[in-house]
C-alpha cells in the first residue's frame, strides 16, 4: 500500500512538473529570436534607405515625395518585417526546449513554439520602439531649432523651403537676424492648413513683413505671399498623405511579423523534433530527419 502511494505520487509530481515545464516560456530563446530580428531588420532597412526607400528625408525633393514612392517604401517596411520577424521566430522555436514526453497532444507543442515566437517578436518591438525613442529624442535636443532661441517653431523643418524664398533679398544688411520673423511666418502659413485656411487679417501682415524685410513693393510682397501660401499649404497636405501611408504601413508590419513570428517559431520546432511541416511549406520537408516518434498510450 505503501509503495503505491508513493508511485502515485512520483507519477502525480512528474505530470506537474512536466505541466508547468510545458508551459513555460525559456527567455534565453526568446531573446536569442528578438536580437535575431533585429540585427535582421536594421539590415534590411538600411538597404531600402542606400537604394531610396525612404520619405524622411528634409531636404524639398524627398519631402514632396510622390505617393507612389511612399506606397513603395510602406510595402518594402511590410517585406522587411516578414523576413525578419520570420527569421528572429524561426530561432526562437528551434532553440527552445522541445515539449516533454508526456505532451501527447500535438497541438500542445506547436503552441508552446509559437508562444516562443510571439514572445520574441513583441520583445523586438519593443526594443525597436525604445531604441527609435532615444534616437528621435537625441536628434531633438541636439537640433538647431531646439538649442537655438525660444521663437523657433515646428514650421521650420518642413516649411524652411517656402520661408527661403518668402524673404529672399537681393539686397539685406549684414547681420541681420530673421529668426524671429521666420519662426511667425512659418507659424503662419501652419494655418494654410486649416478649414479655415489664412486668415485676411494675417495674409496682410505678411504682405506687410515680406515688402520690409526684402525691400519689395507691395504688389510684389502680395504676389510672393500668395504664392508661399499655396506652396505651403501643399506641403504640408504631402507631408501629411506621407507619414499617414507610412505610419499605417508599420503598423500593418507590426501585426503581419507576428502571425509571421508564430509561424516560424512553429516550423522552427518542426525541424528541432524533426517533423515534417505544414503543407504550405512542404518545400522544406527534404531537410527533415524525420518524424519524431510518438510515444504508445
Amino acid at each position: 500500500m505503501a509503495i503505491e502511494t508513493l508511485v502515485q505520487d512520483n507519477l502525480m509530481e512528474g505530470g506537474i512538473i512536466a505541466a508547468e515545464e510545458r508551459r513555460s516560456i525559456q527567455w534565453s530563446s526568446v531573446i536569442s529570436g528578438a536580437l535575431a530580428s533585429g540585427a535582421m531588420s536594421f539590415i534590411l532597412v538600411s538597404f531600402g534607405v542606400a537604394i531610396g526607400l525612404g520619405v524622411s528625408s528634409a531636404s524639398p525633393t524627398w519631402r514632396d515625395a510622390s505617393a507612389a514612392l511612399a506606397l513603395l517604401s510602406g510595402l518594402y517596411l511590410i517585406i522587411q518585417a516578414i523576413v525578419s520577424f520570420g527569421f528572429g521566430g524561426y530561432i526562437a522555436g528551434r532553440t527552445a526546449r522541445p515539449a516533454p514526453a508526456l505532451a501527447t497532444i500535438e497541438d500542445d507543442g506547436e503552441r508552446r513554439d509559437g508562444l516562443h515566437g510571439l514572445t520574441s517578436w513583441a520583445l523586438a518591438v519593443l526594443i525597436g520602439a525604445a531604441l527609435l525613442a532615444i534616437i528621435g529624442a537625441a536628434a531633438i535636443e541636439r537640433s538647431p531649432i531646439r538649442s537655438g532661441a525660444g521663437n523657433a517653431t515646428s514650421a521650420e523643418p518642413l516649411l524652411s523651403y517656402e520661408l527661403d524664398k518668402l524673404f529672399r533679398a537681393p539686397r539685406r544688411p549684414p547681420n541681420t537676424d530673421m529668426r524671429e520673423a521666420r519662426a511667425e511666418a512659418g507659424r503662419i502659413l501652419l494655418t494654410t492648413s486649416s478649414h479655415s485656411g489664412i486668415s485676411v487679417d494675417d495674409r496682410a501682415y505678411l504682405v506687410q513683413q515680406v515688402a520690409a524685410l526684402t525691400g519689395l513693393g507691395a504688389p510684389d510682397a502680395e504676389k510672393r505671399v500668395d504664392a508661399s501660401i499655396v506652396e505651403a499649404h501643399a506641403a504640408i497636405n504631402r507631408a501629411r498623405r506621407n507619414s499617414v501611408i507610412v505610419a499605417f504601413s508599420i503598423a500593418a508590419a507590426a501585426l503581419i511579423g507576428a502571425a509571421v513570428a508564430w509561424a516560424a517559431a512553429v516550423a522552427g520546432g518542426r525541424h528541432r523534433d524533426g517533423e515534417p511541416l505544414p503543407n504550405w511549406m512542404a518545400s522544406s520537408n527534404r531537410f527533415h530527419r524525420g518524424r519524431r516518434a510518438m510515444p504508445v498510450p
